[in-house]
């Protein structure tokens, strides 16, 4: 499959077939999905899986599977996606995003592809800005956005509108966002 974006340890990649099952694995682990409200069993994220594929292939970027280089592992998803269903965002926003078998933690692939995929956002798509946001204690996930060089913006926190009430200390986002021209890639 025709990488989208190399890096020195990683290809990324549209979905195979062969990633469904590593797919539905992060999708389901507790730990991956600590701050998601939801798990997802095999029939939904195999329909995940589809929707990204298509998405990935019609737009040419996407939540893309990304793999180690040197063993061909897929370890999870690293990209850029427009983001839906979020009022305090304008249309058109392009989100970046991350989700690792736990296994590949601790180890900067999410800081590598995601410098790599803000590189492509910036000079390839000739985004102004890209966003992100996270629940407001995931500690792991904006420490990956304060390595990439993004900011908080702290007006602009919200509680996510896919968050059920049922699930209060889910619903509070912290907002960062980093622009082309702070972009140093």
């Amino acid at each position: 499959m025709t990488p989208i974006i190399a890096t020195s340890r990683l290809i990324i990649r549209n979905w195979a077939d062969s990633d469904r099952a590593l797919f539905h694995r992060i999708n389901a682990d507790d730990r991956v999905m600590e701050f998601f409200p939801f798990r997802r069993d095999r029939t939904a994220s195999d329909a995940f899986l589809d929707w990204l594929r298509e998405d990935i292939a019609e737009r040419g970027f996407g939540f893309c599977a990304t793999e180690l280089k040197e063993t061909g592992e897929c370890i999870g998803f690293v990209g850029l996606h427009q983001t839906t269903g979020i009022s305090s965002l304008p249309s058109g926003t392009v989100e970046i995003g991350w989700r690792l078998a736990p296994e590949f933690w601790g180890r900067g692939y999410v800081t590598e592809a995601a410098k790599a995929w803000l590189d492509f956002g910036f000079k390839t798509l000739g985004l102004e800005e890209i966003v992100s946001f996270a629940v407001w204690s995931n500690m792991r996930s904006i420490a990956v956005m304060k390595r990439i060089g993004m900011r908080a913006l702290p007006e602009r926190d919200f509680d996510h509108p896919s968050v059920p009430d049922t699930h209060p200390h889910l619903k509070r986002h912290v907002f960062y966002r980093i622009t082309r021209d702070e972009w140093s890639g």
